[in-house]
């Protein structure tokens, strides 16, 4: 088979929940069959030195794209939609729904197209009121387009009309095994002791709740550090909001993390921290969760999924429950050992590959 992927910004070493999920998930369908021909069409706008690596089994096409918020989804998709005509694959996998906009192109020459649902984007608080409904009309092209529809998130799916129910699927984002290590530079960067700071990853975005986080912390008599890892895309003004909280307080911000930076603060926390208003299925979290923190999260329907214990749980934006919630965790850090066999990557590689094959 011949499959185009459209609507990541591309991979590997870019920030985000698509980008690690399209490059664990490619990487690992890349190894099924050496006859499969794999197309990722990238950002140029997020292409650096960093991420110019090639995969062997995977071919990138770079196209030209903007950082401009709302624009360079819409641009880059209508562009790969386009060459993806001229590459004529028998399938054309789309992530999310706003890159489904142009998915009738693709009716018209018969391709197959493949929709992974990650998340209801126009609940995001980022935006505007035409945005929203924009997103919202791309969801129903994709719906009516899409011949097999994934879902990360089982409510989601459960919340689809009878008519598409027949080729809808629920297959969960997965999880690498814990990188391990004895390094300890990071830690020293930023005057860290092991298990004496909390821990929470992400793109900084309204969504993420890290606002809600630093408050509660601050309001908090806990004597860990607070490390928030992640950096922001076009939210500066949100971020700015987030530096100016965290003002006179023990809140590192470390920006972008990745392969053992990133393992070494997963390693050495106290426990995690999971604050957003709204999630599809975050890998940042099922990450936590193979290093065995303990773990805080928002009560949303995407970390209802984990069948977590009941005092890990906080209501969505409570300040005052999450703040006693930090409190109490700080007092009697510990280890947890959580079933993960459900997220496993090469699994879910192959139920993928199933729906390919179909």
């Amino acid at each position: 088979m011949k499959i185009c992927v459209i609507g990541t910004r591309g991979f590997p070493n870019i920030q985000g929940g698509v980008e690690k999920h399209c490059e664990l998930l490619y990487s690992h369908i890349a190894k099924i069959s050496t006859e499969n021909t794999i197309i990722v069409f990238r950002r140029k706008a997020y292409i650096n030195s960093k991420n110019k690596t090639l995969n062997k089994r995977i071919t990138f096409i770079d196209l030209p794209s903007t950082k401009i918020k709302g624009i360079e989804a819409v641009i880059h998709s209508f562009l790969a939609t386009i060459y993806s005509l001229f590459l004529k694959p028998e399938i054309v996998h789309i992530h999310n729904i706003g890159p489904s906009l142009f998915a009738p192109i693709l009716k018209i020459r018969n391709i197959k197209i493949v929709l992974t649902y990650h998340s209801a984007n126009y609940e995001h608080n980022k935006w505007g009121y035409l945005a929203k409904a924009l997103l919202r009309i791309s969801e129903k092209i994709a719906f009516a387009c899409a011949d097999h529809i994934i879902f990360v998130n089982k409510a989601q799916m459960e919340k689809c009309k009878k008519h598409i129910k027949h080729k809808c699927y629920y297959i969960p984002n997965g999880v690498v095994k814990p990188i391990k290590t004895n390094q300890k530079n990071i830690l020293e960067r930023f005057e860290l002791a092991e298990k004496e700071y909390i821990l929470s990853v992400g793109r900084i975005t309204p969504e993420k709740g890290f606002d809600i986080l630093i408050k509660a912390y601050k309001a908090s008599k806990t004597r860990f550090k607070l490390v928030i890892v992640g950096d922001v895309e076009t939210e500066q003004e949100y971020k700015n909001e987030l530096l100016k909280l965290a003002q006179d307080s023990s809140i590192i911000f470390t920006g972008t993390m990745l392969n053992n930076d990133l393992a070494q603060l997963y390693q050495n926390a106290g426990f995690y921290v999971l604050p957003s208003r709204n999630e599809g299925f975050p890998i940042v979290l099922l990450e936590a969760m193979s290093y065995g923190l303990d773990l805080i999260v928002s009560d949303i329907p995407a970390t209802r999924q984990l069948s977590l214990d009941e005092d890990s749980y906080y209501p969505t934006n409570s300040i005052n429950k999450l703040t006693a919630l930090i409190e109490a965790k700080s007092l009697a850090c510990k280890r947890k050992v959580y079933d993960l066999k459900l997220f496993d990557w090469q699994n879910i590689a192959k139920q993928i590959y199933q729906i390919y094959n179909k």
